[in-house]
């Protein structure tokens, strides 16, 4: 209960509602416990696992943590913002306001667990407790198995037990919910290292915040005629939701989208879009079941075999990759859309990948840690999910050797060039604002020169490329079976 400060000129409460990635009011577990017991102390702790993170992530943050302090302080409260590592500072906090608990949202991701369970330590030993809440998929981790208890390892299976199981309904902002009301902290720069970056990513960032979520989510659903065939589009803006950023941050919950895309499900003009954008939210799910099930998934290979694939080291063919200019453009459009935007089409973020880990026979991990600092929407569990995926050592993963040609891929989803345009300057006379943007925000360092023309002769021809990606698939297995004879990379 909040009380009287006793001449200490800090108000004493009941509870902290931490918030991570769950940047909202509506759909917050942990905020509507807290609220029962009596006035919050809203909390947002700059600790170890967020500074760890990707630059373009932080940013992305930073903008949202400003929308939900405009939030809080529009209720008559404030948002605290404290530095340091989560468990003394979270203790530290809890002491000086006098709370026994604090709740959060759990974000199954390994070094967010690792870092609650000290906090949970160190907050038991004054007496006080650490309480997660689920809110950051549809269906906590570990609640979906198979019938013989296991780990779900293929998607359909996967998303019929979602179905099976039910989607806990979405709730409302905790009815009177009373702030603890302090001086409002001023919301950090979380990504300084952006540099010159971040004022292009401002220009092409659309409104933050979990209002702005919300809107996007009720414009799209009733035009989303065309989702399930338009979806692969990247020639089409509007075709996608748009709400991968405000999923990956927390403005907007799972559940939420889930019920708005089931009202749907008896409009026949509506009912195919929405059950396909239902299953793109099960296979975020998926992914993030298999993380908390295998919490090595974004560093080793899954398939146990993959360990001994015979990627190539080539610093020359990397930078030309992650500085967009290899020469393939549909793979250099999508990777400077990402640059200028923070995201990603997702049909061009897997010809991209398979790109990069086939053609190149560059390792899938340095892909993921380039998405990993470059993207907005950035989400740990689908990133590594899906790049194991078109590597083909993930779960359910594609066949290493369905490789994805990026000129088809181009000629059947960007058939009149409206994406590569936009995005590559020069290409077929492109003088695009979107194509000029991306020089203003690359590193000077990297020396690229909107005046050279595109495209650059091709880091490797498509069909060598995929040649020599079919054999190192080869030697990989014959060394199962025979290792002395795949000694050595492959050229």
């Amino acid at each position: 209960m909040a009380g009287d400060d006793g001449g200490t000129g800090v108000a004493r409460v009941t509870t902290i509602c931490w918030f991570r990635r769950d940047l909202r009011l509506t759909d917050n577990l942990a905020l509507t416990a807290a609220a029962e017991r009596g006035p919050v102390l809203a909390l947002f702790v700059v600790d170890e696992v967020l500074t760890a993170q990707g630059a373009a992530t932080r940013w992305r943050l930073g903008r949202s943590l400003a929308a939900l302090a405009g939030e809080l302080g529009a209720r008559g409260g404030g948002l605290t913002i404290r530095h340091g590592p989560a468990a003394e500072t979270v203790a530290r906090v809890a002491a000086d306001h006098g709370a026994d608990e604090v709740h959060a949202t759990d974000w199954p991701e390994p070094s967010r667990h690792a870092a609650d369970h000290r906090v949970a330590d160190l907050l038991a030993r004054d007496g006080r407790r650490l309480v997660l809440h689920a809110g950051h998929t549809l269906v906590p981790p570990h609640r979906i198995r198979t019938g013989s208890g296991g780990v779900y390892k293929v998607y359909t299976p996967f998303a019929r037990a979602i179905r099976a199981h039910g989607v806990p309904d979405a709730v409302p902002v905790p009815p009177g919910l009373k702030l603890v009301a302090h001086p409002a902290d001023a919301v950090p720069d979380l990504a300084p290292d952006m540099n010159r970056g971040a004022a292009v990513l401002d220009r092409h960032a659309g409104p933050t915040g979990e209002a702005a979520a919300l809107d996007r989510l009720n414009a799209f659903l009733p035009a989303a005629g065309g989702y399930h065939q338009d979806r692969d589009r990247p020639d089409r803006p509007g075709a996608t939701s748009e709400l991968s950023e405000a999923l990956a941050v927390g403005e907007i919950s799972p559940c939420t989208i889930w019920a708005a895309a089931r009202r749907h499900l008896d409009d026949p003009a509506l009912s195919a879009p929405a059950e396909k954008f239902m299953a793109e939210v099960i296979w975020r799910d998926f992914a993030w079941h298999l993380l908390a099930a295998y919490p090595t998934l974004p560093t080793h290979a899954w398939r146990p075999a993959f360990a001994a694939f015979p990627y190539r080291r080539d610093a020359h063919d990397e930078a030309a990759w992650t500085r967009a200019v290899t020469g393939e453009p549909l793979v250099d459009a999508g990777l400077r859309e990402m640059f200028v935007t923070g995201r990603m089409h997702n049909r061009v973020r897997m010809a991209v990948a398979s790109y990069l880990v086939k053609h190149l026979l560059i390792d899938w991990r340095v892909g993921l840690a380039w998405f990993a600092d470059t993207l907005t929407d950035w989400d740990p569990a689908s990133n590594a999910m899906n790049w194991q995926w078109v590597a083909g050592s993930g779960p359910d993963a594609a066949p290493f050797f369905r490789i994805f040609n990026p000129a088809t891929q181009a000629a059947r989803f960007d058939p009149d060039g409206t994406y590569r345009r936009r995005w590559l300057w020069d290409w077929q006379g492109s003088t695009s604002p979107d194509a000029g943007d991306y020089f203003e925000a690359v590193p000077r360092s990297w020396g690229l020169d909107p005046d050279y023309p595109y495209p650059p002769p091709p880091v490797v021809d498509l069909k060598a490329g995929r040649a020599r990606a079919l054999a190192a698939l080869a030697r990989m297995k014959r060394a199962q079976t025979d290792p002395d004879s795949a000694a050595g990379a492959p050229p």
